[in-house]
C-alpha cells in the first residue's frame, strides 16, 4: 500500500475529479476521498489521496504542495495516522448529583448566611 497523502486548504467547491486531474499528472492514483460534513454534505476543505507507489506519493507532495488549485494554495503532505482522541461535546465526564439547573446569583440568597433558599 502506498503512502496516504493529506490535501488541505481546498476550495469548498473542489470535486474528486478536480483532485484526480491535478494528482493524475504526477502518477497513478489509487483513491481520492474528500471529507464532507455529515449534516450538510458540504466539503470540509480537505481530503486524502492514495497514490499507486511511494515514489509517486513523494513526487506529488514535492510537486503540488503550495500550488494553486481553484484559486487556493493547497497544502500537500504525508497523512499522519488517525489518533483516537475523545470527541468534544455531550456525554461522559463527571456529573454532580442533584440534577440539572444552576444557582441564581440574584437576590434569592439569605443575606449574610451564604445559604440558598
Amino acid at each position: 500500500m502506498a503512502k496516504n497523502i493529506y490535501v488541505g486548504n481546498l476550495s469548498y467547491t473542489v470535486t474528486e475529479d478536480d483532485i484526480r486531474e491535478a494528482f493524475g499528472k504526477i502518477g497513478e492514483i489509487q483513491s481520492v476521498r474528500l471529507i464532507k460534513d455529515n449534516v450538510t454534505g458540504r466539503s470540509k476543505g480537505f481530503g486524502f489521496v492514495e497514490m499507486g507507489s511511494d515514489e509517486d506519493a513523494d513526487r506529488a507532495i514535492a510537486t503540488l504542495n503550495g500550488t494553486m488549485l481553484m484559486d487556493r494554495a493547497i497544502n500537500v503532505s504525508e497523512a499522519r495516522p488517525q489518533t483516537n482522541k475523545p470527541r468534544p461535546g455531550g456525554g461522559g465526564g463527571m456529573r454532580r448529583p442533584g440534577g440539572g439547573g444552576g444557582k441564581s446569583f440574584g437576590s434569592r440568597g439569605d443575606k449574610g448566611t451564604g445559604r440558598w433558599r
